[in-house]
């Protein structure tokens, strides 16, 4: 069994796992959005540099656009500038979240989307998708995988994180599983290691590429 100590975290964090329905977790980021970065940076935040390490080490080409879907304050935008790409663009469902992030500078564009309607993308739009922190327990449903792995042409890059709590809904592993068993993608990068090590939870992150 995984434990978490959650009960040192600051009001939001505790109750971001237990989300249910696109209302309830719009309402709470958009709550959460001004306290949201010194939260997580209190418990180390991890996960975002190292999928945007991974990118890099597997995709030099640091011109190619990437859709930052959930970008939410720009945390997985500042470490994917950090690592050397150049062109971002962020999609997240909270609109306090995107104002914080467009205060930074760091994106193309930015635009809300409304999980309830189609995504405003077409096939081929973006060579290189991140879901950083995005997909899982009170966050996008699994079905989103679909959504984004649609998205992409054939060769595109998909990168992604589990936390632990999504980890131990086996419906998420599945949908990435069951992609690759049917040779619709190939899992090119999967890491274990530290998300919130000062609640000692941890993450997979994946770099699936579209057959």
């Amino acid at each position: 069994m995984i434990c978490f100590n959650l009960g040192m975290t600051n009001g939001f964090l505790d109750k971001a796992y237990n989300l249910e329905g696109n209302a309830a977790t719009r309402t709470l980021y958009d709550a959460w959005s001004a306290s949201y970065e010194t939260e997580v940076a209190e418990h180390g935040y991890a996960t975002p540099g190292r999928i945007a390490r991974a990118l890099h080490a597997h995709i030099p080409d640091t011109d190619t656009p990437i859709l930052d879907f959930g970008c939410g304050t720009g945390l997985s935008g500042l470490a994917l500038k950090l690592a050397g790409f150049q062109t971002i663009d962020g999609v997240d469902i909270s609109a306090e979240m995107l104002a914080i992030a467009c205060a930074k500078n760091l994106y193309r564009s930015l635009q809300q989307i409304d999980p309830d309607k189609e995504t405003p993308f077409t096939t081929g739009d973006y060579h290189i998708i991140t879901a950083i922190g995005v997909i899982g327990a009170g966050a996008a449903p699994a079905p989103v995988f679909d959504t984004l792995m649609d998205l992409l042409p054939s060769g595109g890059y998909f990168a992604f994180s589990f936390n632990d709590h999504t980890l131990q809904d086996p419906q998420f592993e599945a949908k990435v599983n069951g992609y690759l068993e049917a040779g619709t993608a190939r899992l090119l990068f999967q890491e274990y290691g530290d998300h919130l090590p000062g609640i000692n939870m941890k993450s997979s992150i994946y770099i699936v590429v579209k057959s």
